[in-house]
């Protein structure tokens, strides 16, 4: 897909991409909240049903407003097309119920978002498909996984909590080497700081609900493909089983779009200062961020992504009991287990977001019991960290 905007910079085609004026000549991208659309004739509804004529037909795979938001997200993420989804899993199941066929082999990175974990071991695993997990920038490990059935390669980079960073383009080749698809999920950095196609990804998937909404407001999910015969393939299933985004959602998500850039920029800035802090705590054993020098992959993640994103997560001394009086003793910082919010988010990994994996799993990632998570927002940072020294005064007096 190429549009009149795909040679200007990102910020240009964040604000203006995608968007195709009605007859009433708006400004502001329209909601189109109608389930159907009308044909002139039945010549034509007959086309369009065929395929033989594109257009709008129903708003379950085809709908304008989605469109928008679609066309987008792949100028943005440099890829060929994009499938919007209902959800960030609907984006990842979708790709592969679309994609796989039983009997065949994915080589996953053991640090997934659980319910990504979960997906593949409870879910797929009933339809025939086998998963391999390795460690995520253990290079010869993902070599070693690869079976002759081997179709994809997924992972998130930077991981879920502790921004592990995977060297995107030595995995590509090795994908590539041996007729696999990389599927990178993107949704800490956005295209707005990593593009995963450019380094070689044959297919990115975000959760929508995240950074790309940025104010919590809308769920929904997405697919950018370097290959327009890849999202045919995950539109069919769209098409099919129905795990559709909504117009309104769409316009929310494309809105959000626009300030992408800049949030993303605030983000990244308030979680550096954050970290930087929080490594000279003394209660504090270990903070997980790609833009500390201290962090393994630093220097990949320098390489790889214009910023390090928002979120910090970092070890308390005390383990559970610790980690939650840490928790319990901020004020306003939020309580809850999603991330990517314009307000700071601060949740306890072990119990919420991994709890549904076994002891084992979770140690084999790090996901220890004194492990808290922040999703920093764009407050004041010196009123964040006000209200993180409370934290700290909890668990040093306890």
């Amino acid at each position: 897909m190429t549009t009149e905007f795909d040679d200007k910079g990102f910020a240009t085609r964040a604000v203006r991409s995608g968007q195709t004026r009605s007859l009433e000549g708006e400004h502001s991208e329209p909601i189109f909240a109608t389930s159907s659309f009308v044909f002139d004739n039945a010549e034509q509804a007959a086309a369009r049903f065929s395929g033989e004529q594109k257009g709008n037909i129903y708003s379950r795979f085809t709908n304008p407003t989605v469109r928008t938001f679609e066309q987008r997200m792949t100028a943005l993420e440099g890829g060929k097309a994009a499938i919007a989804t209902s959800s960030g899993m609907s984006a990842i199941l979708s790709t592969f119920m679309a994609l796989l066929s039983s009997g065949d082999h994915i080589v996953a990175s053991r640090s997934l978002f659980a319910s990504t974990r979960t997906l593949f071991d409870k879910y797929l695993a009933k339809f025939g498909v086998e998963v391999s997990h390795v460690d995520l920038t253990d290079l010869t490990a993902w070599q070693n996984a690869i079976k002759d059935n081997t179709k994809a390669f997924f992972l998130e980079s930077p991981s879920n909590p502790l921004n592990e960073i995977a060297d995107l383009t030595a995995l590509s080749e090795l994908a590539k080497k041996h007729g696999s698809f990389l599927i990178v999920d993107n949704c800490f950095c956005t295209p707005a700081l990593q593009q995963p196609i450019a380094l070689g990804a044959d297919i990115v998937v975000h959760s929508a609900t995240k950074y790309i909404d940025g104010q919590g407001r809308c769920v929904g999910g997405i697919v950018v493909a370097n290959d327009v015969d890849l999202i045919v393939e995950v539109y069919g299933f769209l098409r099919t089983a129905g795990p559709t985004m909504s117009p309104f959602n769409a316009w929310v998500f494309s809105k959000g779009l626009e300030t992408l850039n800049l949030r993303m920029k605030a983000h990244s800035e308030n979680a550096m200062q954050v970290a930087q802090w929080l490594e000279g705590q003394a209660v504090i054993e270990r903070v997980y961020y790609a833009g500390l020098n201290s962090h393994k992959q630093h220097q990949l993640a320098v390489k790889q992504q214009l910023d390090f994103g928002g979120i910090v997560a970092f070890e308390v001394t005390g383990g559970r009991e610790a980690a939650w009086q840490f928790i319990d003793a901020t004020q306003w910082l939020s309580i809850t287990a999603n991330l990517g919010d314009s307000k700071t988010t601060i949740t306890h990994p072990a119990t919420t977001t991994h709890a549904k994996l076994t002891d084992q799993e979770r140690n084999e990632i790090g996901i220890s019991e004194n492990l808290i998570r922040l999703s920093i927002g764009l407050e004041d940072v010196e009123d964040i960290k006000q209200e993180l020294k409370l934290g700290l005064l909890a668990v040093a007096t306890r």
